[in-house]
């Protein structure tokens, strides 16, 4: 039988950190558009893939477009504006 090593106390402050940062979903859960927004908020710097961002850009474009959902446009389309501006301040 094997076991599991038990995560290290770094490990699991980073789990909470990061379960703090990304609500889990259930009843009375917050939703996708929210969650992405607040974890896009929450981080400074990460190192990514300019076509990565570009596809994201264009279906947050999408998404905001084509929603019944105010606050969902709305979500999408300022985070796919900040998408763009960082992807024209790129070096």
């Amino acid at each position: 039988m094997t076991t599991v090593p038990s995560p290290s106390p770094r490990d699991r402050a980073l789990g909470r950190g990061v379960s703090i940062l990304i609500p889990q979903t259930g009843s009375g859960a917050v939703p996708a558009a929210e969650q992405a927004a607040a974890t896009l908020a929450a981080l400074e710097m990460v190192p990514t893939q300019a076509g990565l961002l570009q596809a994201a850009a264009v279906l947050l474009e999408e998404w905001a477009r084509v929603s019944e959902d105010e606050a969902e446009r709305a979500a999408a389309g300022t985070t796919a504006a900040l998408l763009r501006r960082t992807l024209d301040g790129r070096e």
